[in-house]
C-alpha cells in the first residue's frame, strides 16, 4: 500500500468518525474498515405490508401498519490496499426489508459512484446516497408491501446471475442476484418482530431527547423524564404520574390509572405502571387488576375459607365448587359446606346483601347475577326480603319465643299464637298470666289506661276520657 492510500484511508475513517455517531458508524479495530448503518428518513404515515403467501405454505404470518421507522441498511466494507487509487472498498450490504434484488440495485449504483469518483475517497457519497437516493432510486411509495426471499441463510447464491423466486409479492419473477446483497431474513414472525420494536425504540429516542410542558405541574421536562399515553398523544412528567398512580394503587382503584387529563379514557400499559411506582407496589397493582377481572367473571368464585381464598372455577350448572388448593367442597351460592340438593340457608344479612346489589346493578349486572346464583335464588332473596320488610312495618315480635304477631283489631292485650303468652303492644312488655290487665290499672307504667289506644270500632277511632 503507497503512503498517500494509507494516509486517505486514515483521514477518510476519522472524519467518518467525527461526523456520524457510534449508533451510525463503527469502525474496526482489525482491519481498515467497518460497519455504516444508514436509517432512512420516511415520509410520513408510511404504511408497509407483510402478505401471507398461503398458495406456497412457506409462512402465515402477516402484517399491515404504518411506520415511523425501519431497520437500517447495514454496509459492511473493508478497505484494500489499493484505495482509493486503483481499487474499490470491497463491500457487502445488508438489509431486512429490502428484497436481495432491490440491495443488488443498491450495489450496483454503489460501484458506479466509484467510478465517477475513481482515484477519490467514496464512502462520504456511499453514505448520503443510501440515506437520501434510496426511496427514490428504488421507487418505494407508501403502501410499500416488502418482499420476502428465502429464510434461514443471510446470503443468497454465491454466484451472480442465477435467477430465483420471490415470496409475499404474487407472482414470482425471475430476478438477478449480487452474492454482496444480503436479505438477512430468518422467518416472517421475527421479521415483523423486528420491524415493529426498531420503530417503537427509534419512536423512544425521538421522544426522549425532546421537552414537554406537564399539565400537572407546569413545568418543561425532557420526553426521558415523562411518560407518553400513546392513545391520547399526552404527556405527563414522571414525579407526578408517580404521586397519581400510587395513591390510585393504595386506595385499590387498579382500574383508574388512565391518563390525568379530564374526560380522557387512555390507560397505562403494565410496563408503564411498574417503571413509575416499583416492583412493590406493582406486585400489588398486579394482584388487585388480576382479582378485578376473575370477579367480572361469572365461572368464577373465590374459596369461602377466609385463610384460603383461592379462585375455584365452576363446573356449568353446578353449585358445588372444590378448591383446588385446601380441598374444601363447598355450595357457590351460599358458600357454606355442600349440601347437596337441600336448599341454601342465607342469613338476613346476606340475603338483604344479595338483594340490594341485584336491585342496585344495571341489566348487565343483574344478567351477570343470575348467571352465578341463579334465578331462583335471586327470586328467593326478593321474595323473603320483602316478607321481611312488610313484618318490620307490620308485625311485632313476641317478646318471649319471637313469634311475628299481626294486630288486626281489639285491644293492646295481646295473646302469642306460638306460645299463648300475654304481652302488652304498646311496650311489648310480658303480661301477668293470671291478671293480664292490671298493667295498664297501674298508674306508674306508661301503658297505663292506653288498653284502647288506638282501637277502632268499625273504622271509627274509640276516643278515650283522657283524650276529650
Amino acid at each position: 500500500m503507497s503512503r498517500e492510500d494509507k494516509e486517505e484511508q486514515e483521514d477518510e475513517l476519522l472524519a467518518l468518525a467525527s461526523i456520524y455517531s457510534e449508533d451510525e458508524f463503527k469502525r474496526s479495530e482489525t482491519a481498515p474498515g467497518g460497519e455504516i448503518c444508514v436509517c432512512l428518513d420516511l415520509p410520513p404515515n408510511f404504511n408497509v405490508a407483510i402478505k401471507s403467501d398461503s398458495a406456497s405454505n412457506e409462512y402465515t404470518e402477516s402484517f399491515e401498519g404504518i411506520v415511523s421507522f425501519l431497520p437500517p441498511i447495514i454496509l459492511n466494507f473493508e478497505l484494500p490496499p489499493g484505495y482509493p487509487s486503483t481499487k474499490p472498498p470491497a463491500f457487502t450490504l445488508s438489509c431486512k426489508w429490502l428484497s436481495p434484488s432491490q440491495l443488488a440495485q443498491l450495489c450496483q449504483h454503489l460501484d458506479d459512484l466509484w467510478e465517477e469518483y475513481a482515484g477519490g475517497v467514496v464512502l462520504f457519497a456511499w453514505m448520503q446516497f443510501l440515506k437520501e437516493g434510496t426511496l427514490e432510486y428504488l421507487n418505494i411509495n407508501s403502501p410499500y408491501e416488502i418482499q420476502v426471499c428465502g429464510f434461514g441463510s443471510r446470503s443468497r447464491k454465491n454466484n451472480p446471475g442465477i435467477s430465483d423466486t420471490c415470496s409475499a409479492t404474487g407472482p414470482a419473477q425471475a430476478e438477478i442476484w449480487d452474492n454482496r446483497a444480503i436479505q438477512d431474513v430468518e422467518s416472517v414472525a421475527a421479521l415483523i418482530k423486528c420491524i415493529l420494536d426498531f420503530n417503537e425504540a427509534q419512536q423512544k429516542k425521538c421522544f426522549d431527547s425532546k421537552t414537554y410542558m406537564c399539565n400537572i405541574c407546569f413545568s418543561e421536562k425532557l420526553g426521558s423524564e415523562c411518560t407518553h399515553f400513546k392513545d391520547c398523544q399526552h404527556v405527563y412528567c414522571n414525579a407526578c404520574l408517580q404521586n397519581y398512580f400510587i395513591i390510585q394503587i393504595r386506595d385499590g382503584q387498579v382500574h383508574a390509572l388512565n391518563c390525568p387529563e379530564p374526560k380522557c379514557s387512555s390507560v397505562a400499559t403494565p410496563a408503564q405502571v411498574k417503571v413509575l411506582v416499583g416492583e412493590e407496589l406493582f406486585s400489588r397493582y398486579d394482584r388487585l387488576l388480576l382479582q378485578s377481572s376473575l370477579d367480572l367473571m361469572a365461572d368464577v368464585v373465590y374459596c369461602p375459607r377466609p385463610s384460603c381464598q383461592t379462585p375455584v372455577m365452576l363446573e356449568p350448572g353446578g353449585t358445588m365448587g372444590i378448591c383446588s388448593s385446601c380441598n374444601y367442597a363447598f355450595c357457590t351460592l351460599c358458600k357454606m359446606t355442600y349440601h347437596g340438593v337441600s336448599a341454601c340457608k342465607l342469613s338476613a344479612e346476606k340475603l338483604m346483601a344479595l338483594r340490594n346489589e341485584y336491585l342496585e346493578a344495571d341489566e348487565a349486572g343483574k344478567q351477570f347475577m343470575e348467571k352465578r346464583y341463579g334465578k331462583r335464588m335471586i327470586q328467593k332473596a326478593l321474595e323473603e326480603m320483602e316478607s321481611k320488610e312488610w313484618l318490620e312495618e307490620n308485625a311485632k315480635s313476641c317478646p318471649r319465643c319471637g313469634t311475628n304477631i299481626q294486630k288486626s283489631e281489639g285491644c293492646n292485650k295481646m295473646t302469642c299464637t306460638g306460645c299463648k303468652q300475654y304481652f302488652c303492644w304498646l311496650c311489648m312488655g310480658v303480661l301477668s298470666r293470671t291478671n293480664p290487665y292490671s298493667h295498664y290499672n297501674d298508674s306508674s307504667t306508661a301503658c297505663f289506661n292506653q288498653l284502647f289506644l288506638g282501637m277502632e270500632v268499625d273504622g271509627i277511632p274509640v276516643i278515650l276520657d283522657e283524650q276529650l
